[in-house]
């Protein structure tokens, strides 16, 4: 009796304020993703969508996308398969009642659209709503941290969780500390992030953090290479591949990671920092994107994707 009262005060002590119960907000392919992974790393998992059509897509996706993941980690083993599916498929819940999902969980991890009005609502919604102690964190590549919080009354339990696409693929994840992050939600979030079986990182709240700070300027430079004529797309993509050594082109990067996408990074970026000659607004880019050319999403970028 005596060892089973230690085992249990042990596991109270260790997991006591820990991060155990999840919501994340937005069923898109990093929202779902993230909730993917979460829910198969052991958390329990509430995933949010504005309606049950989006809802019911993003738990599609969260399938088929484990699918792909059971095959290939348990490989002709279809019983681990299923095991792992069903045991993942378990802990993790959809709902459209955001406010709801937010009485009780322990972390938000938001995963919407990069627009600062749009985050700045949402959070506003959800902060008198969640408990004491839920630390917020944002999903965005490119909008400043303390600026999305503002609009909370929890600054100190705010920070960005900066996964990368495909979640369940990629490795890193950038843990962004705010100048009022606390050091216990840092460490929380450092915590879960390795819980998820990320590689974590620490970036303060710069534009772009420490990833997108270095590549968007690197893509951009390499479309106004594109517009001055100083060479074509397939040979940029040509000589940063067998140059530097780089798995993709940047324009082949640019097209897979949206023009669309990278022209609101970019936009941003230009609108807080005019004077950077690293955000200039690029022509060619806006171009594009107006013609409804995004890249691989929409068939046709910088390459032509359509069949």
């Amino acid at each position: 009796m005596s060892q089973l009262m230690h085992m249990i005060t042990r596991k109270m002590s260790t997991t006591r304020g820990a991060i155990e119960k999840v919501v994340v907000i937005g069923g898109g392919l990093m929202g779902a993703g993230i909730a993917q992974v979460a829910a198969s790393s052991g958390y329990k998992v509430t995933l949010v969508e504005v309606n049950e059509q989006l809802v019911e897509k993003a738990k599609s996706n969260i399938q088929k996308s484990l699918a792909r993941v059971a095959k290939k980690q348990f490989k002709d083993d279809e019983g681990a398969q299923n095991g792992f599916i069903a045991t993942t498929l378990g802990r993790l819940e959809a709902t459209c009642s955001l406010t709801d999902a937010c009485r009780d969980t322990d972390l938000v991890i938001e995963a919407i659209v990069e627009n600062i009005k749009v985050k700045h609502d949402l959070f506003a919604k959800i902060d008198s709503v969640a408990p004491q102690h839920t630390i917020f964190a944002s999903n965005t590549s490119s909008l400043s941290i303390t600026e999305i919080a503002s609009v909370t009354k929890r600054p100190d339990r705010f920070g960005g969780l900066h996964f990368f696409n495909p979640v369940p693929v990629m490795k890193l994840l950038e843990v962004i500390r705010t100048a009022n992050t606390s050091e216990e939600t840092y460490k929380k979030l450092m915590e879960f992030g390795q819980g998820m079986g990320k590689v974590a990182i620490t970036c303060k709240d710069t534009p772009g953090f420490v990833v997108n700070r270095l590549l968007v300027p690197y893509l951009a430079e390499a479309v106004r290479l594109y517009e001055r004529g100083d060479a074509s797309a397939k040979d940029i993509d040509i000589a940063m591949k067998l140059g530097a050594g780089y798995p993709m082109g940047p324009l082949e990067l640019a097209d897979y990671v949206g023009l669309d996408t990278t022209l609101n990074i970019i936009s941003g970026w230009h609108e807080n920092y005019p004077e950077n000659p690293l955000f200039k607004p690029i022509a060619t880019l806006d171009k594009l994107v107006q013609e409804g050319k995004f890249g691989v999403k929409s068939g046709e970028g910088f390459y032509n994707y359509k069949k």
